[in-house]
């Protein structure tokens, strides 16, 4: 291996614990615990380094959510490809964001709540980004109806779990009534 070679090695290295690093404190803490210090302390480096990676906390952010995006296409393709039939893959994804929001707080608060710079529904759109919409037309498409665009069905519905994954995190929902949310969006939205 070159010297180059293991330098870009060191330095995607760096890079991941970096993510890794504010990642799990925004998980256990907070995104406003989060700050260029406490990350050059938790990995050691100084935060010149950091900033060589970084320019800031958004960055930081970017990049956390588009961790978090790739994650959840994964999940979502997962949870989709088991189920049988329209139905049950409709609600299989509904299930699977709801759970990854729910077990990701941070992580999804940097995909949709925070800004991390990074360009949605355009053409310059990050990869993951795209990727993780794709996921959700995959499995909504073929229920959208006829006449409705699969894409604007699918942002509609995705911005419906988003409002209950929000809501519910919030308080603002009971959470024993989660199953028969996600029933009843399946129902009422999907053309099954």
């Amino acid at each position: 291996m070159s010297v180059q070679e293991r330098k870009q090695r060191e330095r995607a290295d760096r890079e991941r614990l970096i993510v890794a690093t504010a990642r799990e404190l925004a998980e256990s803490q907070g995104w406003d615990a989060v700050t260029t210090r406490r990350l050059a302390e938790r990995i050691e480096y100084s935060q010149p380094v950091l900033y060589s990676h970084f320019r800031g906390k958004r960055e930081i952010i970017g990049a956390v959510a588009l961790q978090g995006a790739a994650e959840m296409a994964v999940a979502l393709r997962a949870a989709t490809s088991a189920a049988d039939g329209p139905r049950a893959r409709v609600t299989a994804l509904a299930r699977a964001y709801l759970d990854f929001a729910e077990r990701n707080p941070a992580v999804y608060d940097a995909m949709f709540q925070l800004d991390g710079g990074l360009a949605f529904a355009r053409e310059d759109t990050p990869e993951p980004l795209k990727d993780a919409f794709a996921a959700l037309l995959e499995s909504l498409a073929e229920v959208a109806g006829d006449g409705v665009h699969p894409g604007m069905f699918t942002e509609v519905f995705w911005a419906a779990l988003h409002g209950l994954a929000t809501l519910t995190r919030a308080g603002r929902l009971p959470p024993a009534d989660a199953a028969r949310r996600t029933e009843l969006l399946v129902d009422r939205l999907a053309v099954l």
